[in-house]
């Protein structure tokens, strides 16, 4: 089946939608209609009308997908724009029930963050050169990184009223704007605090 005037008209109204509406960029826009073009192609294959997908069809699609050797991450990220498709139908009364209502996602799994050996982080803060005062921030920078587990942001956002240097820890607003304390331990016996100037 090919595509049909209806359908280019919808298509049109949908970039509008993502671009006005939802404020997206037009690299994000083109990233959403080019995931939605896989599956316009795969309903001409099909002879299927873009109004009348089932889940059936979407669970076909998506079996096909994972055949073809896309990456689960990728499968997901094209059928999080598809049901975001299917959402703009039913808002603009074009369908009555969502097809994307029970597709499921392929599992993607969980990712560690690589981290870095101790012995990888000595490297790294032995190597700068503390006769300068450039080099005394970033060796206070990298101590604090390390010994308080903070994120490069929770370090950026630190206030000096934040910083209790008798009582040797720092206040850290969290994700949830719950307040840390973090305390920061010596990294290895003889080493010495960073001077902060």
């Amino acid at each position: 089946m090919k595509r049909t005037e209806k359908t280019d008209k919808i298509l049109v109204k949908y970039k509008q939608y993502l671009k006005l509406e939802k404020s997206l960029s037009d690299n994000t826009v083109d990233a959403y209609l080019t995931d939605l073009d896989k599956l316009l192609a795969y309903l001409t294959l099909e002879n299927i009308n873009i109004l009348d997908v089932r889940l059936e069809n979407l669970e076909d699609f998506s079996a096909g997908l994972h055949d073809i050797g896309i990456h689960p991450r990728s499968q997901a990220r094209i059928l999080s724009g598809i049901r975001s498709f299917y959402r703009f139908l039913i808002m603009e009364d074009y369908l009555k029930a969502d097809p994307t209502e029970l597709l499921e996602s392929p599992q993607t799994g969980f990712k560690l963050p690589e981290v870095m050996t101790v012995e990888e982080i000595d490297l790294l803060i032995g190597s700068i050169d503390r006769s300068t005062k450039e080099g005394q921030r970033n060796r206070a920078i990298l101590e604090t990184l390390y010994s308080c587990g903070l994120r490069v942001s929770e370090l950026c956002n630190l206030k000096l009223s934040e910083l209790y240097f008798e009582e040797g820890f720092i206040k850290v607003e969290g994700n949830s704007g719950w307040f840390l304390f973090h305390r920061a331990p010596s990294r290895k016996s003889g080493s010495t605090s960073p001077t902060v100037t």
